[in-house]
């Protein structure tokens, strides 16, 4: 369901009509939560605090308060929005976040609190692009074959370790924090950035590293798209690991329609 100028009608009915300073939880983790905590900083009518998982150890700058760690689940999220006296959540996790975002569905619900889910597209593939669309890890491990192949890891540290069932290729990981040890596949290089990365450094690191095929998520947006052109201009294979199935929760790609969400 997506969320716009309509959206903000409907969306006034399940909201007080109240003048108090709204109460804002923004579920971060992406681009998107941090353009979104700057815009609400700047909004007198509304206070914010920003939730991150804690999965690294030296997040970026946020304009809003930070909260880090998990909340204990259902409960402790559904305590926590009704002890906070939360007024409106924001799911702007990372795509893939799917624990947390099933977890503010619920919590949501039982606390009669509105939620948005703010998500950037995903990508689409264009002219040129050789795409093997796969449902999940253990399918993409499966594209991958039996022979022996060199393959890009554009995955991130998360779910890693299901690639060591298939210890027949050598890996080339890229990840922002070092990942457990017993996780990595026997033939496996770790290097670590954090995006956005250029199209030319994304060509040079797949030529240099003699990348033959290109394994990542779906999670959209411009600041990853670089591995996706490379793969293209170097007519490689790219092993698209589809986005989890979401519940019908009202979405949109906009931070203007979020920030008419919480004005409703």
């Amino acid at each position: 369901m997506e969320f716009g100028p309509k959206g903000a009608d409907s969306a006034c009915a399940l909201s007080s009509a109240s003048t108090e300073r709204r109460r804002a939880l923004v579920l971060g983790g992406s681009s998107e939560a941090r353009a979104l905590a700057t815009r609400i900083a700047a909004d007198p009518r509304v206070a914010g605090v920003i939730s991150l998982a804690g999965r690294t150890s030296a997040p970026l700058a946020h304009d809003l308060p930070v909260r880090v760690g998990g909340f204990g689940g259902v409960e402790g999220l559904t305590r926590y929005l009704i002890d906070e006296r939360i007024s409106h959540v924001i799911d702007a996790t990372h795509p893939f976040a799917a624990r947390i975002s099933a977890n503010a569905r619920a919590a949501c619900a039982v606390a009669n609190v509105p939620l948005l889910v703010l998500t950037r597209p995903p990508w689409v593939p264009a002219q040129g692009d050789r795409w093997i669309d796969v449902d999940d890890n253990a399918a993409a491990v499966s594209a991958l074959g039996a022979a022996p192949r060199r393959v890009f890891l554009a995955i991130g540290r998360q779910g890693v370790a299901d690639f060591r069932a298939a210890p027949q290729h050598d890996y080339l990981l890229r990840v922002i924090e070092p990942p457990q040890a017993a996780d990595l596949p026997p033939a496996c290089e770790v290097i670590f950035g954090r995006g956005p990365f250029a199209l030319e450094d994304e060509i040079a690191l797949m030529r240099e590293g003699r990348i033959e095929i290109v394994v990542t998520k779906n999670s959209g947006g411009a600041l990853a798209y670089a591995k996706i052109e490379a793969a293209r201009t170097l007519g490689l294979d790219v092993v698209m690991i589809a986005r989890p199935a979401s519940a019908d929760a009202a979405t949109t790609h906009s931070i203007d329609a979020a920030m008419a969400f919480l004005e409703s």
